[in-house]
């Protein structure tokens, strides 16, 4: 429950083509609930029902502040075991390659985490929302991931508000910096993004990014790989100016763009690895 008007938030599987959604509170009783916006994307959805009495609201977290080894809780229904609480620790964060969901930014947990948890809390030790549980690794054990509570408040607004998220977009496919592709373009250190193709008619073609351009800063944060900027493009404000920092022909240069709207199935993407030439 993230609102006191009757909001729901799930995962996006968790209600993906079910005829009817029921919301089953805490005291046991029952309402009708209805889809008011769902992101592929992020796997979330939120659902709304009208309430007959004052709710309970959880409470967001900041994921930024996360620590590996705090103490982390699942909260769900593992199994159709209603209200079972697992307890363990956050293993890591920014966890992404996962291939889950498009933007990955995961907290993975070793608390235990099954089917039916989906679309429940993680929550600190102060009772905060830290995180979404959303999957495990079925072959292994203790390998839980869970969306982050910053970007949840992000995807979650944007729903109530319009049904729908609006992302930002620069018109690349990028590809991981590798040490070795580093050292062939002339990069210090393997932290950046490599374009490895600009869509024609896009912000990233008008400002005069070509392949195998390096982008290493997105408006003044320097970029960690090609997930880091994939978010930070994602989240920038739409007809926002932003400036570039770029290595070509081992020298590092400056370009200017203007966000566009991602297209409804486009996104700054990435593909595989490739050896350097």
């Amino acid at each position: 429950m993230i609102d006191n008007r009757g909001y729901v938030l799930t995962n996006l599987h968790v209600v993906r083509g079910a005829d009817g959604v029921v919301v089953r509170l805490s005291s046991k009783e029952e309402a009708r609930g209805r889809i008011i916006g769902t992101d592929a994307k992020t796997d979330l959805a939120v659902v709304r029902f009208e309430p007959t009495a004052p709710l309970t609201v959880a409470s967001l977290g900041d994921s930024d502040k996360l620590r590996v080894g705090e103490w982390a809780i699942a909260i769900g229904n593992p199994f159709g075991l209603d209200q079972t609480v697992t307890v363990g620790v956050v293993s890591a964060t920014g966890r992404s390659d996962v291939g889950i969901t498009t933007y990955e930014n995961f907290i993975q947990t070793d608390a235990s985490i099954n089917p039916g948890n989906s679309g429940g809390p993680l929550v600190n030790l102060r009772g905060e929302v830290i995180g979404i549980n959303t999957a495990i690794v079925a072959t292994g054990q203790g390998i839980g991931f869970a969306i982050p509570a910053n970007m949840v408040k992000r995807v979650t607004s944007q729903l109530i508000d319009r049904g729908k998220v609006t992302r930002g977009w620069i018109g690349v496919a990028m590809e991981p910096l590798t040490t070795e592709l580093a050292q062939a373009l002339g990069v210090r250190d393997a932290r950046g993004a490599v374009v490895a193709r600009v869509y024609p008619g896009s912000p990233a073609a008008a400002a005069g990014l070509v392949q195998n351009d390096v982008i290493v800063a997105f408006d003044g944060t320097a970029i960690e790989d090609y997930h880091h900027l994939q978010r930070l493009s994602a989240d920038a404000e739409v007809g926002k100016m932003v400036k570039l920092g770029i290595m070509r022909s081992r020298e590092r240069r400056t370009l200017e763009l203007r966000i566009a709207e991602a297209p409804d199935r486009a996104a700054d993407t990435a593909l595989p690895p490739r050896e350097p030439r």
